[in-house]
């Protein structure tokens, strides 16, 4: 399987795939979708992670008019695995004898826009304990990834927090919403964390 990358969590592959969290679970509790666990540096849980793929994987079972048994759901999934890229994935898969999917149009660009959000993500979205706390923020600046959500969350633009943060780039301020709304804050609700943006 080429594409074994396990690069992000259940809840970024929801996200990414715009499907509900609960299918990326049932993937894995049936073990369609493999779990690589990531062990903290010091205490924490060790946070699951799933192979690229599944974010194809999860969009398309999301979309699919029709109920798959779970070999078939695995062959769908050993299919994706064998594709290096979302490139490379072609425009119609079979999946059982004489029943194809249209990945093309199922898919659409989500592939894609989850590789370009993980290479933004590795390159741009840092947490250190010496800035805010450890809040994920956008490397270089001390804007949180809550910051830029919660403003876009509030109705503004990506064009507005760009002029606002001339600094940031549109991969920077879309890879950080992506972020925030994939790892939401846990805990007690306090005040606003945008409101502590820089």
């Amino acid at each position: 399987m080429k594409n074994e990358d396990f690069s992000y969590t259940p809840r970024e592959v929801a996200v990414l795939s715009h499907t509900p969290l609960r299918l990326v679970e049932k993937a894995i509790e049936e073990a369609v979708i493999p779990v690589r666990l990531l062990r903290p540096s010091i205490g924490g849980r060790p946070r699951r992670l799933l192979p690229g793929y599944a974010v194809g994987y999860a969009r398309l079972i999301g979309r699919l008019d029709l109920s798959l048994r779970r070999d078939q759901k695995k062959r769908l999934a050993a299919a994706l695995a064998a594709f290096g890229t979302a490139a490379d994935i072609p425009d119609r898969l079979e999946i059982a004898p004489a029943v194809e999917i249209d990945t093309a149009r199922l898919l659409g660009e989500v592939a894609i826009a989850a590789a370009r959000y993980r290479e933004a993500r590795d390159r741009l979205i840092v947490s250190d304990p010496g800035i805010q706390g450890g809040t994920p923020v956008v490397r270089g600046t001390r804007i949180t990834v809550y910051a830029i959500l919660g403003r876009i969350d509030g109705g503004e633009g990506i064009e507005e927090i760009l002029e606002d943060y001339p600094y940031l780039t549109r991969d920077a301020v879309e890879a950080a919403a992506t972020y925030a709304h994939a790892h939401p804050l846990v805990g007690r609700p306090g005040d606003r964390p945008w409101r502590r943006a820089a």
